[in-house]
């Protein structure tokens, strides 16, 4: 389960909007970050990290889009599933040959 976000989606879109103009203008591109980011409330690291993850999921910048980490978490998840699930049948399968194995009376 995902934890509850410290900002809503809209500001969060807007401050990526922001930074994004901001910084294809040459003469508002230096500090724009930190700036939005004081204006906005929001703490400068993680507006630059917003607008990465944005930048990465336009495929304007290499890395791993947020639809692909989503995607990876899901198999990794199933993935720990499928193990546990093997172990219990294994721990089951010994636990039957032991008993078939064990002459009866």
């Amino acid at each position: 389960m995902a934890a509850p976000r410290k900002y809503p989606d809209e500001l969060r879109e807007r401050a990526i909007r922001m930074a994004v103009d901001a910084r294809r203008d040459p003469t508002t591109k230096n500090g724009a970050l930190k700036r939005i980011a004081g204006q906005l409330g929001i703490n400068p690291e993680t507006l630059r990290n917003w607008v990465v993850q944005a930048e990465v999921d336009a495929g304007d910048r290499p890395g791993t889009t947020t639809d692909d980490a989503a995607r990876l978490a899901e198999l990794e998840k199933e993935v720990r599933e499928l193990r546990r699930a093997n172990a219990i049948l294994r721990s089951a399968s010994a636990f039957f040959a032991a008993e078939l194995d064990r002459p009866s009376h």
